[in-house]
């Protein structure tokens, strides 16, 4: 078996845990969507890392998505534009929810696999205390296996996972990366955004079954790129409007 195809039954066997067990905080979560949906909120999603990112990104203005998600992308975070790199910046998360609209009665998704920086536990303990559901997708194994001091963590030493009121766990290894190569100390091959999509998309999902299921109508998102898909969405959007702040 050569390293492509080990990656690929590691990355599987991740999903397969999610799958698993994650059916529980799932469905937690998806109800929990629909509650807030119903009230006319949005839902808030921030991915609070480098990469992290992606999983809020997967999310926001998506085929087959949904349209009251507010995608939090705040200077810097992203490796694309952290100059500086603000994931490890103390004090940054109550300025983003304030600017992103994060009130009182709100939900809150936060994505962050290892679940340890600043940004992160600054942002659940912000959320906490706004009076902010907190749903976390992220890696208990992961989050317990950094050590207390390494540098990388808030200095509070405190968990995601430890924050959340629903806690969807990725079942990322420590590390993030999970195949092994001959004569190569370390480990290659990250397998976080498997995961972590697997999760968001399956929120999605459940959350439109569920709503069909009631009678609702759930505001599901056309591809830009088929016949009328751009026109019905900036249509439906206007009902957001100052909201959801990246509209376009």
């Amino acid at each position: 078996m050569n390293a492509a195809q080990r990656y690929f039954r590691a990355v599987t066997a991740i999903m397969q845990a999610v799958m698993d067990h994650e059916q529980e905080a799932l469905s937690r979560a998806a109800d929990l969507l629909i509650e807030k949906i119903q009230e006319d909120r949005v839902i808030h999603v921030f991915g609070t890392g480098g990469h992290s990112i992606m999983g809020a990104m997967e999310m926001f203005q998506r085929a087959g998505g949904l349209y009251p998600i507010n995608g939090i992308f705040p200077p810097g975070i992203s490796v694309t534009d952290s100059h500086p790199n603000t994931e490890r910046l103390v004090g940054y998360a109550p300025a983003i929810l304030e600017h992103y609209g994060v009130r009182a009665g709100d939900v809150l998704i936060i994505i962050n696999v290892n679940g340890i920086n600043a940004v992160t536990i600054d942002t659940a303990l912000e959320a906490r205390r706004r009076g902010v559901t907190v749903i976390a997708v992220t890696s208990r194994e992961f989050a317990q296996g950094v050590p207390p001091e390494t540098p990388a963590r808030h200095p509070s030493k405190q968990n995601l996972h430890d924050l959340a009121d629903i806690v969807i766990d990725c079942h990322v290894p420590v590390g993030d990366a999970v195949v092994e190569i001959p004569g190569v100390p370390h480990r290659v091959a990250s397998s976080s955004t498997f995961p972590v999509v697997l999760i968001v998309n399956s929120l999605v999902a459940l959350v439109v079954e569920r709503m069909a299921e009631r009678g609702l109508e759930p505001l599901v998102r056309y591809s830009a790129n088929l016949p009328g898909g751009r026109e019905r969405s900036l249509k439906i959007q206007e009902r957001y409007r100052g909201r959801i702040i990246h509209q376009y």
